[in-house]
């Protein structure tokens, strides 16, 4: 379980360099509120409240980053977002969305931007 927490934290890590080199402004890491609801990341951009999703994977595995958002994963996120949009009251637009990282083999990471994931089929 370590090493699933370790590539998780520097998928984060990378997430935030990501996000902040296009112009994010980071306003929470890893925000939770029981044991049942976590948020990755939550970040500002252009009067948006963005709610990430943080999921990695190396190049080599079997199944890419996307893959591990299910429409059950998709229903607990809203429930988090929801319960932070009403502890924070919070007025502004929200989304939520997805940073898949691929780490490789040479030490470099594959990011994507997947948004408003709420709202797609998986």
């Amino acid at each position: 379980m370590y090493e699933k927490h370790r590539i998780g934290s520097e998928g984060e890590d990378v997430a935030m360099d990501y996000l902040r080199e296009q112009g994010y402004t980071i306003v929470e890491r890893n925000w939770r509120r029981g044991s049942h609801m976590e948020l990755d990341i939550v970040a500002e951009q252009g009067g948006t409240l963005h709610f990430i999703e943080v999921k990695t994977r190396s190049s080599e595995s079997w199944q890419s980053p996307e893959a591990a958002i299910t429409p059950q994963k998709v229903r607990a996120l809203v429930r988090a977002v929801n319960n932070y949009v009403t502890h924070n009251n919070v007025e502004c637009e929200v989304t939520l969305d997805l940073v898949a990282i691929e780490n490789n083999p040479d030490g470099t990471h594959t990011v994507r931007f997947i948004p408003d994931i709420a709202n797609l089929s998986w």
